[in-house]
């Protein structure tokens, strides 16, 4: 029995492989190569997003909590504060009476100023502490918003390494350099601010 025509799929592989390598193989590479590049950054620019703005999470909680202390510091100030009025206030009463106001009252309104003056000291600390923390997440975030901008444009930047891919279009795939060419910049500003 005959077993049909014989076909060299020797020469027809080669022949299928010439024909890709013309209409396109080594393009093919070349957006794998730059996608996979792309992608690389991509991860690296969405951890740093992520990590700067848990970072920037924790300083506004501590800033959070240092004016809290603070606010709690003045309103101890305040206590003082009013404490020391009726300490001054006191000897009136006496002198309406027309005797000699005992001298601790004067005493207690200097022990009070001295308190308040330990307790300005204190909250203004804190305030300063917090200003700090504050500015420290302002900064982080600054740096998320960088850093998510990025990923963003490396994401464009592969969806079109991948249209350039399947439509085997050059400018699809230069749009798709430019959007990474973007990021790169984006990113590395970012880095180095």
């Amino acid at each position: 029995m005959p077993e049909g025509p014989e076909v060299e799929t020797e020469q027809l592989r080669e022949a299928v492989h010439e024909e890709l390598e013309k209409e396109g193989g080594s393009f093919l590479k070349q957006i794998a190569l730059t996608t996979a590049i792309l992608a690389a950054f991509a991860a690296v620019a969405a951890l740093l997003a992520g990590s700067t703005v848990n970072e920037a999470l924790v300083y506004k909680t501590e800033a959070t909590t240092l004016q809290a202390q603070a606010s709690d510091q003045w309103t101890y100030y305040q206590a003082k504060g009013i404490k020391r009025e009726l300490q001054q206030m006191a000897p009136n009463a006496w002198l309406a009476a027309g005797k000699a106001a005992p001298p601790h009252f004067a005493e207690e309104a200097d022990r009070y100023r001295r308190e308040q003056q330990q307790i300005d000291a204190k909250a203004r600390e804190l305030e300063h502490r917090r200003d700090e923390r504050s500015r420290e997440a302002d900064h982080l975030l600054h740096s998320h918003h960088g850093y998510a901008n990025a990923v963003a444009l490396f994401q464009v930047s592969i969806a079109l390494g991948a249209v350039a891919a399947l439509s085997r279009s050059r400018w699809v795939w230069y749009a798709s350099m430019a959007a990474g060419a973007a990021g790169i910049v984006l990113f590395a500003v970012t880095v180095f601010r």
